[in-house]
């Protein structure tokens, strides 16, 4: 129907706007919501780096300090070896010799005596005393390494009881002029020194400081483990080289235990290297924090925004409802439910001017009850308001396309827009319309109708009220034929034809 058509149209924009109102709500949520993720893993990132950069600052200070210690150590292991080589160390006195050989040593509480063992293993020269006890470290690691290999230069032995200490030892071999092998010259660094190198740091107790070898044998490590010492990461197949390479930095589940950490590997080139390691819950900890709270306000914010919109479009809609009860109660009768005049000369004003622009046909009934003013005298007020109210159940029941348009015209006259419709096809409905008020009325009281109808298609310069005046005309000729009939104006003429 046209009326359900024109109140939809009508209630339109209201919606649209309060769909719109929703979608842009929810788009700008989510496009703040986005830049706050946005914002969160740039922190995180930034976070990261800032704790990477500390790591790394962490393990080449302490890279440094080994590394120093291990040099200085290293000389002097390389000034015994060069004065086992002069001729008079076998004719000088003891302690002359211990002079000789020891006078550059590095002397350190951290630091083991250097010893001197000949090619079978045997010691034969102590710096901590001229009479050295009777030992032989021919079946030792470092001793057979030197023996079986000259170019190996300092050897790191692994970690291991020296002298009565857990200790790693430092080794270079003798050669003489020939290359031949004459014994080792070894010393050692005391597990004491890691403890109080790393007893100096500030660290959180989860934090750890990891010492290896090249070969990823673990030399030392923060928290101190036995049970970790000596061990090699070349045995772990989940753990590969390329996981943590020179002054890199990994994420993860690292190879000794399972808590998820941040390491960072020194970049140094000593032949021992350090890896610093913080828990990853303990590096992203503030940012945790910072990310709930700054997501909270954004929940909240969120749904304050979305609350509003729905808020809102609630209230848009309940006002376009409003609107459109408004624009019913303004365009329709109030007795029969059809559309009132106003709205009728509206609609047939619009409807004038598409199909005018369309060449399209207009048909347009006048409808009126016969002898009502009589049948109102009779049977009162009441009874006529029935009648029609009768009238205009028959007359929509007929009436079923969503462009046409039933309006009550005035008492008891009633008028029917049909556009697009031949005076044929609008004088089959008419008859439609006139047989169902028939047969809705009932015996010595019935009612009946007279239809008039008219239908053309209006060119420019005309005017609609001319359709209204031939089917007023029809009308006229209707009722003036003896009622209850339906007659055609003929047009331009204007001649009626029953």
């Amino acid at each position: 129907m046209l009326s359900g058509w024109r109140e939809a149209k009508a209630r339109r924009p209201w919606r649209m706007s309060a769909k719109l109102l929703i979608i842009t709500s929810v788009v700008t949520v989510i496009g703040f919501s986005a830049i706050c993720v946005n914002v969160l893993f740039d922190m995180r990132r930034g976070e990261e780096a800032l704790a990477r950069q500390t790591l790394e600052n962490l393990a080449t200070s302490i890279d440094a300090d080994i590394s120093r210690n291990i040099d200085i150590y290293d000389l002097s292991l390389k000034a015994v070896v060069n004065n086992m080589l002069l001729p008079e160390i076998a004719t000088v006195s003891r302690p002359i010799r211990q002079l000789i050989l020891f006078d550059h040593a590095t002397t350190a509480r951290h630091f083991g005596a250097i010893q001197v063992f000949d090619a079978e293993g045997r010691l034969t020269i102590d710096a901590s005393t001229l009479d050295p006890e009777p030992q032989n470290r021919a079946d030792e690691e470092y001793f057979r390494v030197h023996r079986d290999n000259p170019n190996v230069g300092l050897f790191i032995s692994h970690p291991m009881l020296f002298r009565g200490a857990f200790s790693i030892v430092l080794s270079r071999r003798i050669s003489d002029t020939d290359g031949g092998f004459m014994g080792v010259v070894a010393g050692s660094i005391r597990y004491t020194y890691f403890h109080e190198l790393f007893e100096r740091l500030i660290l959180d107790p989860d934090d750890t400081i990891t010492v290896l070898k090249r070969d990823r044998t673990i030399m030392m490590r923060r928290p101190f483990d036995l049970d970790i010492i000596g061990k090699n990461l070349g045995t772990q197949q989940d753990w590969k080289p390329d996981n943590l390479r020179a002054g890199g930095s990994y994420a993860g589940k690292g190879p000794v235990d399972v808590t998820p950490r941040l390491y960072v590997r020194s970049s140094g080139s000593g032949p021992l290297f350090v890896v610093a390691g913080k828990p990853l819950k303990a590096v992203f900890s503030l940012w945790q924090r910072e990310a709930l709270r700054i997501g909270a306000v954004v929940l909240m914010l969120s749904l304050f925004v979305l609350g509003s919109a729905v808020v809102l479009a609630r209230e848009i809609g309940r006002r376009a409802d409003a609107e459109s009860k408004l624009e019913e109660m303004a365009t329709t009768d109030a007795l029969t439910g059809l559309r009132n005049r106003r709205k009728f000369d509206q609609v047939i004003d619009m409807e004038w001017r598409r199909a005018m622009r369309q060449k399209t046909q207009v048909a347009l009934l006048m409808i009126d009850a016969d002898h009502f003013k009589a049948y109102n005298d009779t049977f009162g007020h009441q009874a006529g308001d029935q009648v029609l109210v009768g009238i205009a159940i028959c007359i929509s029941d007929s009436v079923r396309r969503a462009g046409d348009c039933a309006a009550r015209y005035g008492g008891e006259e009633f008028a029917v827009l049909l556009p697009n419709t031949s005076a044929t096809d609008a004088f089959r409905i008419a008859e439609t319309i006139r047989a169902k008020v028939l047969g809705w009325s009932d015996g010595s009281a019935g009612t009946t109708v007279s239809c008039g109808v008219a239908s053309l298609a209006p060119i420019a310069g005309m005017d609609w009220t001319v359709l209204v005046a031939a089917a007023d005309k029809a009308l006229y000729a209707a009722k003036a034929g003896g009622r209850n009939q339906s007659v055609v104006a003929s047009l331009p003429a204007l001649s009626l034809v029953a």
